[in-house]
């Protein structure tokens, strides 16, 4: 089942193009990776799928079982947001804003399933602390439960991993592909790490302002442009 279909898209900034060619789809299940070099076009694709920007040419089509507002998303933290002054509790019940409507307040079933994601990624005990106070490693945590409470089909996840030491960045990935293929939420990450990305997504999507390649990860590693990739040799 197509959760999102892009079709001959391709998205502009006063009318001059930053990505163009994009065909590619999200089935429900699927695990996709899009990677690319800084200035590729995976932010602005981003918006796209968010339905925050819409396409200059073509169109991306939402399947009937998914809205823009079901779609959990984790965006690169900035310094400021890293130092947000909330407890781990009320950051991760934020992300049941999209679904509360005009309701000025959580209802039972929206904090627990606060406290179902805060259990699931191993943080509940922190869930009285302060969020600024935590590790980098432990802010991710959050943000990816605040992320789970909006959705139950789609997250999508920017460079969740930056800034963080090899071991923590191991940890959250296994917790990714956990969510992935035990909870069966579809994951649409972004990142330029191509060997993590191939050894956990099923689909990639590479982009450099257009789209090079998109297919499953056995079919990349097997392309011209996955294996020139793979070597480290994109610059010849």
């Amino acid at each position: 089942m197509s959760l999102i279909t892009c079709e001959n898209a391709a998205f502009a900034y006063e009318n001059k193009p930053v990505i163009e060619n994009l065909n590619f789809t999200v089935d429900s299940g699927d695990y996709l990776c899009i990677v690319g070099e800084n200035g590729s076009g995976k932010s602005t694709l981003i918006k796209g799928l968010l339905q925050l920007m819409s396409p200059a040419v073509g169109k991306i089509i939402m399947g009937d079982e998914l809205r823009a507002n079901e779609i959990g998303y984790l965006p690169q933290q900035t310094a400021l947001q890293k130092d947000f002054p909330a407890s781990v509790c009320e950051v991760v019940l934020s992300g049941c804003l999209n679904q509360s409507g005009l309701r000025p307040f959580y209802g039972r079933e929206q904090k627990q399933s606060a406290r179902k994601n805060m259990e699931q990624l191993g943080i509940l005990d922190l869930k009285n602390e302060c969020y600024r106070d935590l590790s980098g490693g432990q802010q991710q945590r959050v943000l990816l439960a605040r992320a789970l409470c909006a959705t139950t089909k789609m997250l999508l996840l920017d460079e969740p991993v930056t800034g963080l030491d090899p071991v923590v960045t191991y940890e959250l990935y296994q917790l990714i592909e956990k969510i992935n293929r035990e909870l069966k939420i579809t994951v649409v990450m972004v990142s330029h790490d191509i060997e993590s990305a191939v050894k956990y997504a099923s689909h990639i999507l590479h982009l450099q302002n257009e789209q090079l390649f998109y297919g499953t990860t056995a079919e990349y590693l097997n392309s011209d442009l996955g294996k020139k990739f793979m070597r480290g040799d994109c610059d010849d």
